[in-house]
């Protein structure tokens, strides 16, 4: 797939992003180059292909689950501007 500097400008006005004008035709050919590698993906046949949650099927280490700090609720809530009943007070956002 092609982009042209069209539809770059759109992308970029989507995403919220500025382009300088002499960059667009290289940002333009980047994203062709990955819609089409895209597109190339999507045509293997992965039909009995188990999906992995990682490249490298490896069982993960995992570390103990045990308690490494106190409780210091009641010393954090000391030097907050408003707790009650154990909780911090925030401000109202929203009308």
């Amino acid at each position: 797939m092609s982009l042209d500097i069209e539809q770059v400008e759109k992308i970029a006005w989507l995403a919220r992003l500025q382009i300088e004008a002499e960059a667009k035709a290289d940002y333009a050919r980047n994203l062709s180059d990955i819609l089409d590698f895209v597109e190339q993906l999507s045509r293997i046949d992965t039909t009995g292909v188990t999906p992995m949650a990682h490249p490298q099927d490896l069982p993960q280490r995992l570390r103990a689950d045990e308690v490494t700090e106190s409780d210091q609720r009641e010393l954090f809530q000391q030097v907050a501007p408003a707790v009650e009943n154990g909780l911090y007070l925030v401000p109202k956002v929203i009308e």
